[in-house]
Order: structure tokens, then sequence, then C-alpha cells
């Protein structure tokens, strides 16, 4: 017994330690089995589509990170053989066989199991960790086919997974069992065909040079029986004997059965794939298959027309509570706290006062976004999550995000993201891939909040009309898309797809549900209160002693030259740090009016709406910003943003200008 390598001194033999970072696994199937919708959903974003070396078959290869496995998966092109007879075929054969892929997935059409088993067959010789995923399993199930995986897992001796991978189900369950066959590598069983070709099989096999053509010995054994030309020609560089006792053994089976070997083999395979399925699939009628509710409800939240129509209706629903009940909820909120104490910038006044001022209007600030915005906002959003619903949404929207570089679990933050950036980006973490977290955050801070959507309503819908406001929220969401795809491009990292677990839909639990909501209320609320209300003080503050009057000096170019504002609009962009709202609230203080069309022209206030929907987030997002994925990229966005805002604001003024 040898020591080991790892410890001094030691004589157990230890298992070698896996040392690799990456693993290659291949997707292998007949035309139509759903093996394209198999591979977005593993991987979904980044991909990389060539063409294989030398040849002109389509290559799709992209990334997948699961339970700490990086894994890259190529997804190769569907054919019904490995006889090398077509260039799809040859290309498929020489990657399972020479390029050894640590995991070959085989995609099957449960509704067609007789069929699709012939190429799972000829898998099993080759002799590659196998993992089998059997798909399309709500098609089957609608023909009254009920298939037995754990006894098909059993017959073949690697794992059987059903799915239906164009609703994402059973794609957690598939990507567990690849990582651990990565570990496991399963080989499947050997399948017997019949007497007379297993004897000359075994009598080919015990002839073969060890090594030869590079394949498994029963294999080649097999092809040689065949009469496969690339198998006999590679069989004769090292031995003509051999070829030869392939070739006449092949002769015996042609005058045992009447036919050519090859078409003899065919036949054996198809015998064998007919057992396999008589022997774990059940026919009953239709009428006798009980339907569950999940697979009720998911034929309409997962159908193409109904499915878009329902999460148009819940995101429309969130809307209509940011948008009217919560700003209704808000707007008497704060006129009952302004009944307290004004709840407005104190620009003068003893220093106490301009304190008392800062910190009770950061607290209303607060206190108005969490309390009708942020509390119901997390309330629904638990209540979609906990019954089911939220996984299916975020399938829906998946193809959609794949544009952005993102993939459907995006849509929680994004949706977050029309009642408070605050939460929306923390609500990001839910995405796995560095790079994909970022992006998220990044087009996070673009949506226009329900403070944003004050402004734009409150002073662009009202001083100028209603149209310029919705103008205004269609170029952000035009800048959300390509500013998205940019990002994509640009970032470095890479992105991975969306493996989320289907379960089953139930009835909300009310403690739970109420219980995730606090969780998520409660550190929220530990970022937005203190920022608001020592924001507002410091803020406040230093405007009523002067220290803020030479910003609107050193931003007067900015300002005046290039946006064509009053130069007293440095200062309120700096108050709109503390909460977007906040530039209306110090505007009037400063300009002593609220009817802004007196003092500003429709081209100044329309400019004064876009730079306040693009420039710096809020000092509460900044933080949050800051504590996810740190000050760096904090401040960069920041800088992005503002220059953006800087930047078309002066293209609007300067173009749109003369011609209103």
């Amino acid at each position: 017994m040898s020591g080991c390598k790892n410890c001094s001194g030691c004589d157990i033999l230890h298992p070698p330690v896996d040392t690799k970072t990456e693993y290659v696994v291949a997707l292998a199937g007949n035309a139509n089995v759903g093996k394209s919708a198999t591979f977005n959903q593993l991987t979904g974003v980044d991909q990389d589509i060539g063409n294989w070396p030398g040849k002109t078959v389509e290559r799709a290869e992209a990334l997948l990170q699961h339970r700490g496995r990086r894994i890259r998966v190529i997804d190769l092109p569907g054919i019904y053989s490995i006889t090398a007879l077509s260039t799809e075929e040859q290309v498929s054969r020489e990657f399972i066989a020479h390029d050894r892929p640590d995991v070959v997935v085989n995609v099957l059409d449960a509704s067609a199991l007789e069929r699709n088993l012939f190429f799972t067959l000829q898998l099993t010789e080759l002799e590659s960790p196998l993992v089998i995923a059997l798909n399309q399993a709500d098609l089957a199930a609608k023909k009254g086919i009920v298939l037995d995986a754990g006894k098909l897992s059993d017959l073949l001796g690697v794992p059987v997974i059903p799915t239906v991978a164009i609703q994402g189900k059973g794609i957690a369950e598939l990507s567990d069992a690849i990582v651990s066959a990565t570990s496991s590598r399963p080989r499947p069983k050997i399948i017997r065909y019949g007497k007379e070709v297993e004897d000359r099989i075994a009598r080919i096999q015990a002839l073969l040079p060890e090594g030869s053509g590079g394949y498994p010995p029963r294999w080649t054994a097999i092809k040689l029986l065949e009469g496969d030309p690339d198998t006999v020609w590679e069989v004769r560089q090292h031995s003509l004997d051999v070829a030869a006792a392939a070739l006449e053994s092949g002769r015996e089976l042609e005058k045992i059965h009447g036919e050519p070997a090859a078409t003899v083999m065919s036949a054996e395979r198809y015998h064998a794939a007919e057992e396999l399925a008589a022997s774990v699939m059940e026919i009953r009628p239709p009428g006798d298959n009980e339907v569950s509710l999940t697979e009720k409800v998911d034929r309409i939240a997962l159908h193409p027309v109904l499915g878009y129509l329902l999460l148009a209706a819940t995101i429309g629903g969130l809307l209509v509570w940011t948008f009217v009940i919560g700003a209704w909820i808000s707007g008497v909120l704060t006129e009952f706290l302004s009944g307290i104490a004004p709840v407005e910038p104190l620009i003068t006044g003893t220093l106490p006062e301009i304190i008392f001022n800062g910190a009770w209007t950061g607290f209303v600030a607060a206190l108005t976004l969490i309390v009708p915005y942020v509390i119901p906002f997390y309330l629904v959003l638990a209540l979609i999550e906990d019954s089911g619903f939220l996984t299916r949404f975020s399938l829906m929207l998946d193809k959609g995000m794949h544009r952005m570089g993102l993939h459907g679990k995006a849509i929680i933050p994004l949706v977050l993201g029309f009642g408070c950036t605050v939460p929306a980006c923390l609500s990001c973490r839910i995405i796995e891939a560095p790079k994909q977290k970022l992006i998220a955050a990044f087009l996070v801070t673009l949506i226009p909040c329900s403070a944003r959507t004050i402004v734009i309503l409150g002073v662009v819908a009202v001083f100028v009309n209603i149209w310029w406001a919705l103008a205004l929220y269609l170029l952000v969401f035009v800048l959300i898309v390509v500013l998205g795809r940019l990002a994509f491009r640009l970032l470095p990292g890479e992105s991975v797809g969306m493996i989320m677990e289907m379960p089953d839909y139930h009835v909300p639990h009310l403690q739970g549900v109420l219980g995730q909501t606090w969780q998520r209320t409660r550190s929220l609320i530990g970022i937005v209160l203190p920022a608001y209300i020592i924001g507002s003080i410091v803020i406040t503050g230093a405007y009523a002693a002067g220290l803020l009057e030479p910003i609107n000096a050193a931003l007067y170019p900015v300002t005046v030259i290039l946006l064509g504002l009053p130069a007293v609009t440095g200062v309120v962009f700096i108050f709109g740090i503390i909460r977007k709202e906040m530039t209306i609230l110090a505007l009037a203080a400063i300009l002593g009016t609220t009817v802004f069309s007196d003092v500003l022209t429709p081209i100044q206030i329309i400019v004064f709406g876009l730079v306040t929907l693009l420039y710096a987030p809020c000092i509460s997002t900044i933080l949050a910003l800051a504590k996810d994925f740190g000050w760096k990229a904090a401040l960069s966005i920041t800088a992005l943003e503002t220059s953006l805002a800087i930047a078309l604001g002066t293209l609007v003024f300067h173009l749109i200008g003369p011609f209103l």
C-alpha cells in the first residue's frame, strides 16, 4: 500500500482530489425534444454562438454556475444516431467520444420515449457519464402516458429527471443532478442485445488492441460489426486481422437474419428500447388522469398569451397602488404631519430651529415612503412569492430580460424600483452572478420611483402638459434598455442563467407573509431613516449657514449655460439628493412660489424634470449600493447618471427649446 501524497506518514489511500475549476457538460438528443429550451433554462444569458472548428454546424455554449460549480454547457446538434453519416452526427460523436465531456445530458421526449431511447442506447454504448432529462412530461401526461422515472433510472443505471423545460419545471433538479454527476460520473449499465449479436460483439471485443480507435471497446466492436467506415478504417491502421474478423462476424449475422448487420443492430436497439419503454410506461385513458391544481393554474399562468395578461394585471395593480393609492396615502400622511410641524426646508431662523426642521423633514420623508409605499409593496410581493406565482412571472419575463443581459429574477427589483429604489437595490441580492447583479442595480436606479413620479406629475404634467410627462417616462425606459445592453457588453465578468424551483401553488401562510414583510421592512428602515434625518439636517443646516451658496456659482456653467436653468437650481439639486421630491420643496422655498410656470419657461420645466429623473440617486440609494457593491461602484453609478442627466438635459434645451 502506497502512502498518501497529501499526508506525512499516512498509509491510507485517499480518493484523488478534484482540482478542476470548470466542468464540461454536453446536451445531446433528437431534434425537437426541447433540448434548446433545456439549454436556455440552464444557462439563459451570455451564450456564445459560433461554428464547430472546420464545420458549418452551429455550436452554442454557455456557463452554468450552480452550487459552487462552474460548468460549461455545450449544446450538441439535434441528431437521431451516432453513425457519423452526417456532419451533425460526426460532430456529436467526436465531441462525446474524443473530447470526453464530464457529463452528457441526454434530453428525451417523454411523450415519444421508445423512439428517443434508440439514441440513448447508443450513448450507453459510448459509456459516457450520463444524466437523462425526461422532458415534455406535461405533453406525455396529456396523452395519458405515465412514466416511472425511478424505474428507468434503475434500468439504465443513471439519474433520470422529469422536466418541462419550456416552463422551467425540473430545471433546478436537473442542475443538482448535473453537479452531482460531475463528481460521481455515473456510468450507464450495459444493455444486452440478442445472444447471437452479443456473442459476436464479445468475440470482436476480445481481439481489439488496447485503445483501438480511441473509443470504448464495446462501442468499437459494435461499430465494426455494423461495418461503420470510419471505425473500420481506424482499426485497420492497427490490425487487419481484427477488421477481417469483424467483417466475417457481420456476414454471419446477415446469414442468420437475412439483413445487413447494420440493420440487425438497429433492430436490436429498437427492440431493447421498446422493452425499456414498456417496463416504465403505463397508458391511461385521458379521463383517468387527475389534473392537479398547480397544472390547472399553470395552464393560465404559463400560457403564451394568458400568462402575460395575468402578469400585466399583477404589475399594473402594483403600479396603480404606487401611483394612485400610495400617492394618496402619502399626501394624507404628509398633510397630517404638516399640522404638527412644517414639512419643508427651513433656510432661515435660529440654528436649533433649522436642525429640528431638518430632522423633522427627513423623518417625514422616511415615514411617507415606508408606510404608503414600502410596506404594502413588500406585503403584496410576499403574497405573490409565497403563493408560487413569482417564479412563474420570472420565467415569463426571462426571455425579455436576456436582451439586457439579465434573467427573469431581475423583474423583482425592477418592479420594486417603481415604489422605492432602496429596497429594489437590496433585492438584487437574489441574482447570483456578480455581473448581472450589478447591471440590475444600475438599471434599478434609473427606474422612476414614487419620489421621481411626484416631481414629473407635480411639475411637468401640471405646468406643461401630461404628454411631455409621458414622453420623459418613455425616454427613461428606452435608456434602461439601451444602457442595459451596453453594460452587458462592456462590464467584465460572466452571466449565468436562471435556476429556480417551480413550487406548487398554495394559499399563502399569513404568519410567514407578515414575518417576511417585517424582516424586509426592518432592514430598509435601518438605512432610510438615519440617511434621511441626518442628510436633511446636514444639507439644510449647510444652506442656512451659507455654505451651499458657492455651489450655485460653481455649477453656473452647468445649470445656466448648458441646461438653461436659473442659477439657484444648483442648490435645489443638492436638496434632491435627500429625496427627489425635495427638489420641489426647495425650489418653491427659494423662488417664493409654487406656481413654477410664473418663473420658469416650459422648456426649463421639462429640462428640470428630465434632470431630476436621471441625476444622482438619493442618499439612501447610494448607501444601499455602497453596502452591497462597494463605494467605487456606488460613486461610479452616481457619476455616470449625473453626467447622462446633464448631457441629455443640454441636448433637450438646445435642440427643443427654440421650438417651445
